[in-house]
C-alpha cells in the first residue's frame, strides 16, 4: 500500500473500531443489567442502570479524548518522558537527535519533539500525535544505552512509518475510546481502594459488593480493550517493520534491535505497567508480558525472521548467555563498527532538471527510501552551521523563518520588514533582514524546507500569543505585495498550517470525505496558478493546466482562467482541498505534478515548490524525486 491507500485503510479501520467499541459497550451494559436484575428483580432498575452505564462509558471516553487534544506531548509526559534539549551534550541524546533530524528531512516532515523515558531500562519507543506537526517521538533510556546507531536508526524509521501513514492519529484516538470501556472497572477499583467509601453499616457493605461487581465487570472492558488493540496493532507493526527496512535499505539495524529485546533481561517491558497498558498498542516492542490473542505485536522471533529468514530461536538463547555476562553498550559498538557518522551524497546543482512522472511522485509521498536518507545526510551537512545554531535558539527562530520569506527585491523587502516591525518589533525585523542578506539569499533551494523543519520544534515552544502574532506576521509578509512568488506563498502557508496544528492538533488534523467533483472549482484554481507560475507564455501555461486537469478531473471541461490576483487567490482553496479523501488527494498530487512537469522534467526549484504544496495538503514528499 502507498500513503494514500494507508490513509484510506486507516479510515476503514476507524469504522471497524467503532463497531468493536459498540460491541464492547453492549457486553458491559448486559453484564451490569444482569447484576442489577439479580440484586433488584426490577425492570425499572434495568433501564436506570443501562442509561447510567452508557453515560459513564460515554463521558469517560469524551473526557480522555479531550485530555489528549494536545496531541503527542500529553502522552509522552504521562509516560514520564523528559524533553531532549536542543543543545544537549549527552552523546546518546545527540546521536538520537541527529538520527531523528536526518529521517525527518528525508521524510519531508517537521522534526518531531523528542522525549526520553529516563527510568525505563527496557528497549522501546513510540510515536504519538495527530499529525507530523504535533508529533513526538519518545525512546527509553535502555534503547539509547544498548542500541548502536544502525539499530537506533531502524527503530526510529519504524516510528516514522507510524507518523507518515496515519497510525498515530488512530492510536491516540484508541486511547480515548478504550478509556471509556474501562471506566466501570476503574470506578470499582477506586471504591475498594478507599475502603468502600468508609463506614461499617449495611449500606457500606452493599457499596463494597457493588464495587466488587464493577471490578469484575471491568474485566469485560479490559478483555475487549486488549482484543481491539491487538487487532488494530499487529498488522500495522509488521507494515512499520517493512517500511523501516525500505527506508534504511538494510535489515541489520532493525533486526539487531529486536535481537537485543529478546536477548537482554529487560527486553522491551516497561516498569510503569498502568500507563504501559494504555499505550501498549503504540510501542515498538511488547511493553507488557502479553501473548496469544492479547499480544499487540507479532511474536518477536517472527519479526526477526521476517528480516533474517535464516535466524533460529536457539540463537536468541546464545545471545542471552552472551549478554548476561556483559550487556552491550551502543556507543561502544558505534566506535567498533565505524558508525560514528553516516556517509551522504552530494546535492544536485540548483539549475539541474529532474526527470519525473506524476505516478512516480504520488508513489513517493510518505514513502522515503535509502536514497532519501543518503540525501538527507547531505542536506543536513549542507545547512550552514550558523543557520543550524539559529534554528536551535528560541529568540532567533522566528526571525530565521521570516528571513526565508523575505524578497530579494529591496523595495518589496522593505515593505515586508515594515510588516514584521509592526507586529514583532523592529529588532525582529532587523534580525530577519540580516539573516536573509548574510545567510539565506544564496541558500540552495533544497535547504529551505529542511531548515524550516529543523526550526519547527523550537518554534512551537513559544507561548501561544507569540505564535499567534507570528502567524499573523507570516500572512502579512507573504501578502505584502502581489509579486510574491508561488514558493514563498506556499512556504508561508505551510508554516501557518504547521503552527496552527501544533496549537490545536485534535481540531485540525484529519482527512475528509470529499471527492474531486465536489471541489472542482478549487482544483481548477490551484492548477491554473501553478501552470501560470511555471510558464512564461499563456499557451504553454494552458497546456500545463490541461495536463493537470486530465489527471484529476478527466471528464470535466473547466477553461483555463488564471486569477487576476495570482497566488493570493489560493487562500480560499486549501481548506476544501485538504478535506479530500485520501485517494482523491493522490489524484490531486498527480495533477499538480503534471502541471509543473508538463515537459516531463522539472527544475530543483520546481521540485521544492511541489514538495511545499504537498506539505500544505498533508502529503509529505521526500527530497529525492529521482531514484538512483
Amino acid at each position: 500500500m502507498n500513503f494514500f491507500e494507508h490513509q484510506a485503510a486507516a479510515r476503514r479501520t476507524s469504522a471497524w473500531l467503532v463497531a468493536l467499541f459498540a460491541l464492547a459497550v453492549a457486553g458491559i451494559v448486559l453484564a451490569v443489567d444482569l447484576v442489577a436484575w439479580i440484586a433488584t428483580r426490577s425492570t425499572g432498575a434495568l433501564a436506570f442502570f443501562s442509561l447510567a452505564t452508557l453515560a459513564t462509558i460515554g463521558l469517560g471516553s469524551l473526557y480522555r479524548i479531550a485530555s489528549l487534544r494536545g496531541g503527542g506531548e500529553p502522552v509522552a509526559l504521562q509516560m514520564g518522558g523528559v524533553p531532549v534539549p536542543e543543545n544537549t551534550t549527552d552523546l546518546n541524546l545527540r546521536r538520537l537527535r541527529n538520527v531523528v533530524e536526518e529521517i525527518a528531512i528525508a521524510s519531508g516532515v517537521p522534526v518531531p519533539r523528542l522525549y526520553v523515558l529516563e527510568h525505563e531500562a527496557g528497549i522501546n519507543a513510540f510515536a504519538a500525535g495527530y499529525s507530523p506537526s504535533d508529533a513526538v517521538v519518545a525512546v527509553t533510556r535502555g534503547a539509547l544505552d544498548r542500541l548502536n546507531r544502525d539499530e537506533l536508526q531502524g527503530v526510529i524509521a519504524h516510528e516514522f512509518s507510524h507518523i507518515l501513514n496515519g497510525d498515530m492519529r488512530l492510536n491516540i484516538r484508541l486511547i480515548g475510546v478504550l478509556f471509556g470501556i474501562l471506566m466501570i472497572g476503574l470506578i470499582g477499583r477506586k471504591i475498594l481502594q478507599n475502603g468502600g467509601l468508609g463506614g461499617r453499616n449495611k449500606s457500606a457493605g452493599a457499596v463494597v459488593v457493588a464495587a466488587l461487581a464493577a471490578l469484575v465487570i471491568g474485566y469485560i472492558g479490559l478483555f475487549f480493550g486488549r482484543m481491539i488493540k491487538a487487532g488494530v496493532s499487529r498488522t500495522r507493526e509488521s507494515l512499520a517493520d517493512a517500511s523501516a527496512v525500505q527506508f534504511t535499505r538494510q535489515t541489520v539495524g532493525l533486526a539487531g534491535a529486536l535481537k537485543k529485546i529478546g536477548g537482554l533481561a529487560e527486553g522491551a517491558t516497561l516498569n510503569d505497567g498502568g500507563n504501559a497498558e494504555e499505550v501498549s498498542h503504540m510501542l515498538f516492542g511488547e511493553g507488557l508480558k502479553l501473548s496469544g490473542l492479547f499480544a499487540t505485536h507479532p511474536p518477536l522471533l517472527m519479526r526477526i525472521q521476517a528480516l533474517e529468514p535464516q535466524f533460529r530461536g536457539e540463537e536468541l538463547e546464545q545471545l542471552r548467555a552472551k549478554w548476561f555476562a556483559a550487556a552491550p553498550v551502543g556507543l561502544d559498538e558505534d566506535a567498533m563498527l565505524g558508525l560514528d557518522a553516516v556517509g551522504g551524497s552530494r546535492l544536485p546543482n540548483a539549475t539541474q532538471e529532474l526527470n519525473v512522472t506524476p505516478p512516480m511522485v504520488a508513489a513517493q509521498v510518505a514513502a522515503p527510501a535509502a536514497d532519501d536518507y543518503r540525501r538527507a545526510d547531505a542536506i543536513a551537512s549542507g545547512i550552514p552551521e550558523a543557520l543550524r545554531d539559529l534554528a536551535a535558539q528560541r529568540d532567533a527562530v522566528m526571525p530565521l523563518l521570516l528571513a526565508l520569506l523575505l524578497a530579494d527585491d529591496e523595495a518589496l523587502a522593505e515593505r515586508q520588514r515594515f510588516e514584521i516591525a509592526a507586529r514583532l518589533g523592529s529588532d525582529a525585523a532587523d534580525h530577519a533582514a540580516r539573516i536573509h542578506q548574510q545567510l539565506v539569499a544564496d541558500l540552495h533551494p533544497m535547504l529551505r524546507l529542511p531548515l524550516a523543519a529543523l526550526a519547527f520544534p523550537v518554534l512551537r515552544l513559544r507561548p501561544r500569543p507569540q505564535l499567534d502574532a507570528f502567524m499573523d506576521t507570516v500572512h502579512a509578509v507573504v501578502n505584502a505585495d502581489g509579486e510574491v512568488s508561488l514558493f514563498e506563498y506556499c512556504l508561508g502557508r505551510l508554516l501557518t498550517v504547521q503552527v496552527r496544528e501544533s496549537l490545536d492538533p485534535g481540531r485540525y488534523s484529519h482527512f475528509g470525505p470529499r471527492k474531486p467533483n465536489a471541489v472542482k472549482r478549487e482544483i481548477a484554481l490551484l492548477l491554473a496558478v501553478v501552470a501560470q507560475a511555471g510558464h512564461d507564455d499563456a499557451d504553454s501555461a494552458r497546456r500545463a493546466y490541461l495536463a493537470g486537469m486530465l489527471r484529476v478531473l478527466p471528464n470535466e471541461h473547466l477553461a483555463y482562467a488564471p486569477p487576476a490576483n495570482g497566488v493570493l487567490a489560493l487562500d480560499e482553496v486549501w481548506g476544501p482541498l485538504d478535506r479530500l479523501d485520501p485517494l482523491a488527494k493522490q489524484a490531486l498530487v498527480e495533477g499538480v505534478t503534471a502541471a509543473i512537469s508538463n515537459d516531463g522534467r522539472i527544475s530543483v526549484a520546481e521540485a521544492e515548490l511541489l514538495r511545499t504544496i504537498c506539505g500544505v495538503l498533508h502529503c509529505p514528499l521526500p527530497p529525492m524525486l529521482e531514484r538512483s
